[in-house]
């Protein structure tokens, strides 16, 4: 029981899709953590700032790359999660725009924006999504349950992940991510 868990997890690992913003796939999920790597690497390059974004399970994710790709990226990060802020946010704004009034302000071109959502249906996501593209930042969409979500394709790189259980899709978002982090960490480390 336990066991097939696992297989499940790794089936749908293998099943991700990893495609652009005019809707074509990579070939493969190697070619797919290559360009979206690439993109993390320039970023970091022209010392633009990431946000990651998400909500429940997802902002947990959000957080945890927050401070990795920091520590172990060496990159400029920026936690838009802070209570204060965020139900500031909610109080004045609605809680469809604790991303995005701030990314407003805090976003530019250089920068990354990227969006984690098991549906890709959260009112505050897509909005923030938006914003990022008004703004000109680039973007990365990581998504589960149904492909046709208001968030997939939006990014400059999507990542999907073809089942509807919060778990599997979070896990797998979450394996991807620490990935890409680990592998910027074992190429040039933090370098402050």
């Amino acid at each position: 029981m336990h066991k097939e868990y696992v297989e499940k997890v790794v089936y749908y690992l293998k099943k991700i899709e990893i495609y652009s913003e005019s809707g074509i796939p990579c070939a493969d999920y190697e070619e797919g953590i290559e360009k979206i790597l690439g993109l993390f690497l320039d970023v970091k390059k022209t010392e633009g700032q990431v946000f990651f974004i998400g909500n429940g399970g997802s902002a947990a994710i959000a957080g945890h790359m927050t401070a990795d790709f920091m520590k172990n990226g060496g990159m400029k990060t920026y936690s838009l999660y802070d209570s204060s802020l965020t139900t500031c946010m909610g109080n004045d704004y609605g809680y469809e725009y604790i991303f995005s009034y701030p990314l407003q302000f805090l976003g530019n071109e250089n920068d990354l924006l990227v969006a984690i959502s098991s549906s890709g249906n959260s009112k505050n996501i897509i909005n923030t999504v938006h914003v990022a593209k008004q703004k000109g930042l680039k973007i990365v969409t990581l998504t589960g349950f149904e492909k046709n979500n208001c968030i997939s394709g939006l990014g400059i790189w999507n990542v999907y992940v073809p089942v509807s259980h919060y778990g599997m899709v979070e896990s797998i978002h979450n394996l991807l991510l620490q990935q890409i982090v680990d592998t910027i960490a074992g190429r040039d480390g933090a370098r402050l």
